[in-house]
């Protein structure tokens, strides 16, 4: 794998985005309303607000990032253009990469401003250290470009791509432990609420919101995160098809 092609790849989309600005206010707005959103519903219940922000901030920048990720290299296979570089010297992995290095990017910048938005003037409460609040959350945003890719693969149009999302996305946001705590679910839900990378992802934010500093289990779902990421991505470069029949 050549780290030049790779970051030749990175660039090549960032410059692709900056002449998209919708997409570009798609990935860092909407999280931010969203956020703002729920700050507003719950204006009389400050301890709900602080309850649900902190996990919301991991879920709001995983879809984003999930559809705006799928669908752009999606229409990179429908044009050729994914053909046409896959006949040049980089390989699938080398182009997968530059994909998850450029929108990873645009997801960490996503995740500092929806955080910093969240914690600052929404006034979102919590125990444990920010930094790391904050890094968690570019974590998730990072798993999203991951599964985003992988959808991709696997997707002959857009409207494809719309329909990965309630099967891979709506059933996380089910049983991740944000509506009910996991522990509390039936022995069957639980068990598959264990094989969910946003189980692990709510968990942690469930442990910055409620208690101080950090602990090994904190540090662990921070890991399962990013490997459920890198699965995604080597999934994705393994079933990467060169174009859309």
């Amino acid at each position: 794998m050549s780290l030049a092609r790779t970051l030749a790849t990175a660039r090549r989309v960032l410059l692709q985005l900056r002449h998209d600005p919708r997409t570009v206010a798609l990935i860092m707005l909407v999280p931010c309303v969203l956020e703002t959103l729920l700050r507003l519903i719950y204006t009389h219940h400050r301890a709900a607000f602080d309850e649900a922000g902190a996990p919301l901030l991991a879920f709001f920048p995983l879809t984003t990032v999930f559809l705006v990720t799928s669908i752009a290299l999606l229409r990179e296979r429908v044009s050729g253009t994914l053909e046409r570089l896959l006949t040049t010297p980089i390989g699938r992995l080398e182009l997968l990469g530059g994909y998850a290095l450029s929108f990873g990017l645009l997801a960490a910048v996503q995740a500092t401003l929806v955080s910093a938005l969240t914690l600052g003037p929404l006034g979102l409460r919590v125990n444990g250290p920010v930094v790391v609040l904050v890094v968690l959350a570019i974590c998730v945003a990072v798993l999203g470009t991951g599964l985003g890719l992988l959808a991709s693969a696997f997707a002959r149009s857009e409207f494809q791509v719309v329909q990965f999302f309630p099967v891979i996305v709506i059933p996380q946001l089910l049983l991740c432990g944000l509506l009910i705590a996991r522990q509390r679910m039936p022995v069957g839900l639980h068990a598959i609420s264990d094989v969910l990378p946003l189980s692990y992802a709510v968990d942690g934010m469930h442990h910055l919101s409620r208690q101080a500093g950090t602990s090994l289990a904190l540090w662990g779902d921070i890991a399962i995160v990013l490997a459920f990421a890198a699965g995604a991505l080597l999934l994705g470069a393994v079933t990467l098809r060169r174009r859309t029949d």
